[in-house]
């Protein structure tokens, strides 16, 4: 599975040969994984290159001015589809068998994309008002759109989503032959295609228009954030900032993440960049190669729920909502500070745990210094938010924070986008632009979003078929039905107990085991697609049981995310980590089980939101609107609590809090844990007198620290 990528990588391998002794084996490994993230990219040299490149600036450009002019989305989608199909036949061999290879069936796919989407342009509005009644000819090609989405989903990411795909085709036009509760009256090819492709319900609906907008969007300016030496800059910055302490390696890392993160918004893209300079300095602190490597993928993780970016399914939200991607932002800022502190707390208990050594930073320039010579940078960080609160749209907003960054990086001769010896004609004219860091910055923000371009393509046909049949309210009610049955179970076993059956109580039960399945169902998808893919999934067919609970929707969109995004931490999709693990020499599977160990605090987290109206105070009441008459004391207490149960659990987890912890205290410490991120005064009570305890036990024991070996 390929996860969701916004920031290009530059030079990756090659940066990262320089700076960490690699095996040829870790170096293939490493390949492997980052082109499971990417795909695999053919490369081209010569007048075959120059073409290349020239069609993704100019869908860059396309996408770009349609920022700010005005094109309709029954032109647009479709043009969206047309480049982003035309170049993964183009630059996504086949076969590995074909690598670094223009075949002549890669050109024909190429133009009859093209030519299908043509077909569609030509025809616009009136295509759709025969949507119920396609000719033969629509027909053909909308069978033939879908079977190339397919293919170029399967050259860009893997197998697995196609195939899912074609599950849920198979359900549309099989539905009569289905067992109960999955039976439905069935449709035929010409109603189903008609509804995919002919109409915005399907290939052209919610998923591409973000990716059409949004996404790309993002990525371009992502990538021209990086080409300015942000992305260095944050490294540099981060590693200065954390230094003179014995947990000075792993603060970097997860500050580094946290900067790094939050304009790209990719896991593995992360965890990469952030390893190839963390590593060294992880190993002479006392980080032992899985442990290193799990710590890595979890900070690197954190990316796709970092603001102001965040991944691309979080563009999804604010479209399905039919909210501000402000709104969106807002409410991932608390659960991005609350899975960073989990991550935080557990690196202060390794330096403790584990006794790890200081490493000092030989001629490193001093954060002060750094942040002098380079604090624009930090302003195009949140230049975004800015001409959102000034009242721009989203897509206006990331268009001028892409031009703002542009025209920021001419501040430093190292800096500038476009070299000073270009500008001042001291460089060929054509050549000199065209190796500049812009046209680089405008080539990466197309080709590193293709596979997320061809993810909604097909997600969306998996969308149709769920309004098309209704399926999304049948899982929903199949989902309550489990819950409810389990419900009563536990009631009837509390009653024995002596607690009394409530209305009340049934409803906690009810909503309690109503999370834990949409959870598992999310995590489990998760294992198989990537977040956005997940996520769309999940969104249609999951989320209606927990709104339908008394859940606040964007509760509900937000639980599902989160889930999504932790998926990428468990086998066989763990990217992050086995990246990291290619990085550190470690095992894959143990470095994931390091990553584990990392992230276990923030699973909990989503819980908060959905379990109690309180909850919600994580998530900032999920507007700006509301925000104003929001009960201030309540966001405050559920978020200190929820820190404080991130600690405690931390603490559990590690078995360490000052020092070695009993079997008695550390228990006392996970179950302190759980009280705390369950929202609800009594159990807050509870959680925070049971950490009292364990404090007050290790502070009168006074035991003598012994460094464990890691």
């Amino acid at each position: 599975m390929a996860t969701d990528q916004t920031l290009p990588m530059i030079d990756e391998k090659n940066r990262l040969a320089e700076e960490v002794p690699l095996t040829e084996e870790q170096r293939r490994r490493l390949e492997e994984y980052m082109e499971e993230e990417e795909g695999a990219l053919n490369k081209y040299e010569g007048p075959l290159a120059v073409l290349m490149t020239a069609l993704a600036v100019v869908m860059s450009l396309f996408h770009l001015y349609a920022a700010v002019e005005i094109v309709p989305a029954y032109l647009l989608r479709p043009a969206h589809v047309a480049f982003a199909l035309a170049l993964v036949f183009l630059l996504f061999p086949a076969t590995k068998r074909f690598r670094h290879r223009l075949k002549w069936w890669d050109v024909i796919l190429a133009l009859i994309s093209v030519a299908i989407i043509g077909y569609i342009l030509y025809w616009g509005d009136a295509l759709g008002d025969r949507a119920t009644v396609p000719t033969l000819t629509d027909e053909i090609v909308g069978i033939a759109l879908i079977a190339l989405i397919l293919e170029g989903c399967r050259r860009s990411s893997t197998w697995i989503l196609p195939f899912i795909v074609l599950l849920f085709i198979g359900y549309a036009l099989f539905g009569p032959y289905l067992p109960p509760p999955w039976t439905h009256k069935g449709y035929e090819i010409p109603r189903l295609v008609g509804h995919l492709y002919m109409t915005l319900e399907g290939i052209f609906g919610t998923a591409v228009d973000v990716s059409s907008t949004l996404i790309i969007l993002f990525t371009i300016y992502g990538a021209v954030l990086q080409y300015s030496g942000a992305g260095k800059f944050f490294i540099d910055f981060s590693f200065a900032a954390m230094g003179g302490k014995p947990s000075s390696a792993g603060r970097a890392i997860v500050l580094g993440s946290f900067l790094l993160g939050g304009p790209s918004g990719s896991g593995v893209a992360t965890t990469v960049t952030l390893g190839s300079v963390g590593w060294p300095l992880l190993q002479r602190s006392g980080y032992g190669k899985e442990a290193a490597g799990g710590l890595l993928a979890a900070g690197g993780l954190g990316a796709i729920l970092s603001p102001p970016v965040l991944g691309a399914a979080a563009f999804l939200i604010a479209e399905f909502l039919k909210i501000s991607y402000l709104d969106v932002i807002l409410m991932a800022t608390v659960p991005t500070f609350l899975y960073y502190l989990g991550i935080f707390i557990m690196v202060e208990i390794d330096a403790r745990k584990f006794g790890m050594a200081t490493v000092v930073l030989e001629k490193q320039q001093t954060a002060l210094v750094l942040a002098k010579r380079y604090w624009f940078h930090f302003v195009s960080l949140i230049a975004i938010v800015v001409f959102m609160l000034i009242g721009y749209s989203p897509v206006l907003s990331v268009f001028w924070a892409t031009v703002t960054t542009a025209v920021l990086s001419f501040l430093r001769r190292d800096t500038a986008i476009i070299s000073y010896d270009w500008i001042q004609g001291k460089q060929p004219w054509i050549r000199g632009f065209w190796n500049s860091g812009l046209i680089k910055a405008l080539e990466g923000g197309s080709i590193s979003m293709l596979n997320v371009a061809m993810t909604c393509a097909s997600a969306g046909i998996i969308v149709g078929v769920v309004t098309l049949t209704g399926l999304g309210l049948k899982f929903s009610a199949i989902v309550l039905d489990y819950a409810e049955s389990g419900a009563q179970g536990l009631v009837s076993l509390w009653a024995v107990f002596g607690a009394e059956r409530t209305p009340a109580l049934l409803h906690d039960m009810r909503l309690l085991l109503t999370a834990v399945f949409t959870s598992l169902i999310v995590w489990i998808v998760g294992l198989a697609v990537p977040v956005t893919a997940s996520y769309i999934i999940c969104a249609v067919i999951a989320a209606p049981a927990l709104i339908k609970l008394g859940v606040p929707d964007f509760a509900a969109h937000m639980f599902i995310f989160y889930y999504a995004v932790l998926s990428e931490v468990s086998p066989p999709t763990a990217l992050s980590p086995f990246a990291a693990a290619a990085i550190t020499g470690g095992g894959p599977y143990r470095t994931t089980l390091q990553s584990w160990k990392y992230t276990a605090p923030a699973f909990l987290v989503p819980f908060m939101f959905v379990l109690d109206p309180s909850g919600t105070g994580l998530l900032l009441t999920g507007s700006f609107k509301t925000l104003a008459q929001a009960d201030w004391g309540s966001v405050a207490r559920v978020t200190i609590t929820a820190a404080f149960g991130i600690a405690a659990l931390a603490g559990g987890l590690q078995g360490w809090l000052f020092r070695k912890t009993t079997l008695l205290e550390r228990w006392m410490l996970i179950a302190a844990g759980l009280m705390l991120v369950y929202p609800g005064a009594i159990f807050d009570y509870i959680g925070f007198a049971l950490v009292i305890v364990v404090v007050v036990l290790q502070k009168l024991r006074g035991a003598v620290i012994v460094p464990a070996t890691h």
